[in-house]
């Protein structure tokens, strides 16, 4: 059971000022916000399965809010989904939930509000229990059955590891400190020690080294750990 793992939200925009907003509200809320500005890019991060919400503008470049919610759901992907549009016909409502978004809220919006429908939406995901698998390229971490796959091939780890790589693709391509993944994987820090994350964080390199995943798993000297490709290198984006 991870612990102390803030809610991971990424907000698809191309309007700067309305991801510079949301980023520092959503972040004085409590939550771990990630920023996209066009369709393609939002569409790569959304389908890591790495976010508890997509707050996902319609208009974008690239590619429309509404295909990249077509793709994420044919792909399995079960991120619940807030549509965010100026639009506010029954008919750009009515398309947008059909397609398997949680909710349609329309600009100029209240923030207070919409915080309501992102602690709501995160509420029922996790009464319902759905938590989708978690992707980085060919690795596939299945939160369900608790299995590692790369290229389709177990990739066994203890239950420790486990859910520290969990924490780590939970948070592809963000940085994440050993002091977080001391409070996720163990707890709090007096439970366990900085030194035993790296032994861990070792123990679960070495394993998907001998798969040939190795490069996934990297160390950011004086800061912690990420887990990321050169796909998502290319599309993080700080804000």
């Amino acid at each position: 059971m991870l612990r102390n793992v803030k809610p991971r939200v990424l907000v698809v925009d191309d309007e700067l000022g309305v991801r510079k907003a949301l980023q520092r509200g959503l972040r004085a809320e409590g939550m771990d916000v990630v920023t996209a500005a066009d369709g393609p890019s939002g569409l790569r991060l959304a389908q890591t399965g790495s976010f508890d919400v997509l707050l996902l503008d319609i208009m974008l470049p690239g590619l429309s809010g509404y295909r990249i919610l077509q793709h994420l759901r044919a792909g399995g992907v079960r991120t619940p989904v807030l549509l965010v549009s100026a639009k506010d016909g029954e008919i750009d409502q009515a398309d947008g939930l059909d397609l398997g978004a949680d909710g349609y809220v329309v600009k100029p919006f209240s923030f207070v509000v919409l915080v309501a429908q992102i602690r709501a939406v995160l509420r029922r995901a996790t009464s319902d229990g759905a938590r989708g698998p978690l992707r980085i390229g060919a690795l596939v971490v299945d939160r369900a059955t608790r299995e590692v796959r790369w290229n389709d091939e177990p990739v066994a780890l203890s239950p420790r590891e486990f859910a520290l790589l969990e924490v780590l693709v939970g948070r592809a391509g963000t940085v994440v400190t050993k002091d977080e993944l001391l409070r996720a994987v163990w707890g709090d820090e007096q439970a366990a020690t900085r030194n035993v994350v790296e032994v861990y964080v070792g123990y679960v390199r070495r394993k998907l080294d001998a798969v040939g995943a190795g490069s996934l798993l990297r160390t950011v000297r004086g800061h912690g750990y990420l887990a990321s490709d050169a796909q998502l290198d290319e599309v993080m984006s700080p804000g």
